[in-house]
């Protein structure tokens, strides 16, 4: 089937027809504004906001304007008040403007693609909920695809609109279920050239580790783990101690075909002797995620409510809003403030929300800030009694095991701290984690706990690692070094780009304003089988504009900073073809550095 049919950004030369059919459309056949001379129709937000354009060949069919909220203004500002809609300050609102068609192609698909293309658009970069204007009498249609009124009607000219909002997660799933059917056909019929996937995951989630697809998810090709750079997920750059490869290596047929004790018996007891913590408070769990899911499914309801950082670790939002469906708050992060928790702020937001469930990731995943203990400990104390504290420390090792709340958790019937041996360990392939919560609170999830729940090999990896902590530490302080070392490395490509290190083993990149957006900066760095993770999906304080890198060895990273080099070059206007620029393989980036 052919993609003539294509969706693209607006280009400088599109701007021109954009305000010529606006002003066809929204002068001379609605009344909405007086006609103009110049017959361009332009208004104080053009140049800051996003256009979307519909077209086949040279011909232009429609387009749709997007005012993300970063911009700190909206369309509906000219009609409304932030007290009659006070929608608009909630933080992380992106306004969906404007939707036009040439005449001649109304009743065509061009509308709901654009529709559709805007939704993309918005969640792309982290949006959750939307707002437009639409047409009274085309209300049908905005109901249809799952927007709903607030109850405020506006009028321009002689043009009445109803205000219209909708769930960002609420609207795709309609898009990619109700008309699933129509989405795979359009899909298969459009030049999609907007820097987002047509369609999202399949749970909707934006996970991290793109690069397997990469090396091959069949396991067919599995020599190219040698050759891509899996920077876009947070896996150790180092290898697990050398007792866990011994242990599991000893006698792997055994180890592949015998049943691990039933709830990881030796596992538990290894934890609560290194971590000085009775075993009846400990959880053992195939990594994080599983605790997460089964954890928060015992606790939470649609009722409950939920307060999440924001910047934050994605699989919390995708299990409290997507998953069980809570009543979910965002806390958010400032970069003006380096990303780092005010905890005044927070002890009032938490004091006044009756919040069932607060999560802290700590050091925070993805801006790389750690709170110290104390703090967090004290703002703990202050909090209701009824609010339950979820303390993810999966990057502790790289500040200081001292600081874990797991001491607190163990007696205190309000938190509970969630560890995982995946990252820090080197054994995120066998999948390891565990919790700390008082007795009374881990014996109910113990209850739920299927037998079996941790494999022997992770057992076995988890109880070889765990009794060698000397190598653990040499580990964690090599990052660090490497850390520092690629940080440099990294800002020494451009002064335009600003490179922030934190205190785990990742760092990020925030682009500038007039600069790539993050997602063509990431796809651009694939061509060198160089894998970043584009962090706009997770939050609109990102803007579209910043990658995360995880810290690779010596190599990997002068990889890393060769494509990151190399791709910028290639997304410069006017540069040369893309394919133009080499960037050194393995072997010629040891001997570079």
């Amino acid at each position: 089937m052919s993609r003539d049919l294509q969706i693209r950004a607006a280009t400088p030369d599109d701007m021109r027809w954009i305000h010529e059919l606006r002003h066809r459309v929204y002068a001379e056949e609605l009344g909405q504004h007086p006609p103009r001379p110049d017959q361009r129709l332009e208004d104080a937000l053009d140049g800051d906001n996003v256009y979307l354009v519909a077209a086949r060949g040279a011909a232009r069919i429609g387009f749709v304007s997007l005012t993300p909220p970063w911009l700190g203004r909206y369309g509906l500002d000219k009609y409304l008040t932030r007290g009659e809609l006070p929608l608009l300050s909630e933080g992380g609102v992106f306004e969906v403007r404007i939707l036009t068609v040439e005449p001649s192609r109304r009743g065509t698909v061009a509308a709901a693609l654009l529709m559709y293309a805007a939704l993309r658009w918005v969640s792309s970069r982290g949006g959750r909920t939307v707002v437009a204007m639409g047409r009274t009498e085309l209300l049908g249609l905005y109901l249809a695809v799952g927007l709903r009124p607030v109850g405020r009607t506006v009028r321009s000219g002689a043009v009445s609109f109803e205000v219209l909002t909708g769930e960002v997660a609420e609207l795709t799933r309609t898009a990619t279920t109700r008309y699933r059917t129509v989405s795979e056909r359009f899909g298969s019929m459009v030049d999609w050239q907007l820097d987002m996937e047509w369609a999202p995951g399949p749970d909707g989630c934006e996970h991290g580790g793109a690069s397997f697809t990469a090396i091959g998810t069949d396991f067919r090709t599995l020599h190219r783990r040698h050759e891509v750079v899996a920077a876009d997920v947070l896996d150790a750059w180092f290898p697990p101690a050398p007792g866990v490869g011994a242990a599991i290596a000893e006698d792997p047929a055994w180890t592949a075909r015998t049943s691990p004790p039933t709830g990881a018996e030796g596992l538990m007891s290894e934890l609560a002797k290194d971590r000085a913590l009775p075993v009846e408070t400990l959880v053992a769990g195939a990594g994080s995620s599983d605790l997460i899911f089964r954890a928060f499914g015992r606790w939470l309801t649609p009722e409950s409510r939920v307060l999440l950082l924001d910047p934050g670790y994605g699989e919390y939002a995708h299990v409290t809003e997507r998953v069980i469906g809570c009543r979910v708050d965002r806390f958010r992060l400032q970069r003006k403030d380096g990303w780092r928790i005010d905890f005044a702020r927070l002890a009032s937001v938490v004091g006044a929300g009756r919040y069932d469930l607060v999560v802290v990731v700590n050091p925070n995943n993805p801006t790389g800030r750690h709170a110290a203990a104390a703090e967090l400990g004290t703002l703990i104390a202050a909090a209701p009694a009824g609010t339950r504290w979820w303390i993810d420390e999966a990057y502790l090792g790289y500040v200081d095991p001292a600081e874990s709340l797991a001491p607190l958790a163990a007696v205190d019937p309000r938190v509970v701290v969630c560890t995982s041996l995946s990252k820090m360990y080197a054994l995120s392939g066998v999948r390891a984690a565990y919790l700390v919560a008082e007795p009374g609170t881990a014996a109910p999830l113990r209850r739920w706990t299927p037998p079996w729940a941790v494999s022997l090999p992770a057992q076995l990896a988890a109880v070889a690692a765990l009794r060698d902590p000397g190598h653990y530490r040499s580990c964690w302080n090599r990052t660090r070094v490497l850390r520092r070392q690629l940080a440099s490395d990294l800002a020494g490509v451009t002064d335009t780009a600003v490179v922030e290190e934190g205190v785990a083993n990742f760092l990020s990149i925030t682009l500038p304003h007039d600069g790539p957006t993050a997602a063509r900066l990431v796809r651009e760095c694939r061509r060198h089988d160089v894998y970043l993770r584009d962090l706009s999906p997770l939050s609109p304080q990102y803007e579209g504009r910043t990658v995360r890198v995880a810290v690779r060895d010596t190599a990997e990273n002068a990889r890393i900073v060769a494509a990151y080099g190399a791709a910028l070059e290639s997304l410069r206007p006017g540069s040369p073809s893309r394919r133009s620029t080499e960037v050194p393989t393995d072997a010629a980036a040891s001997r570079a550095r």
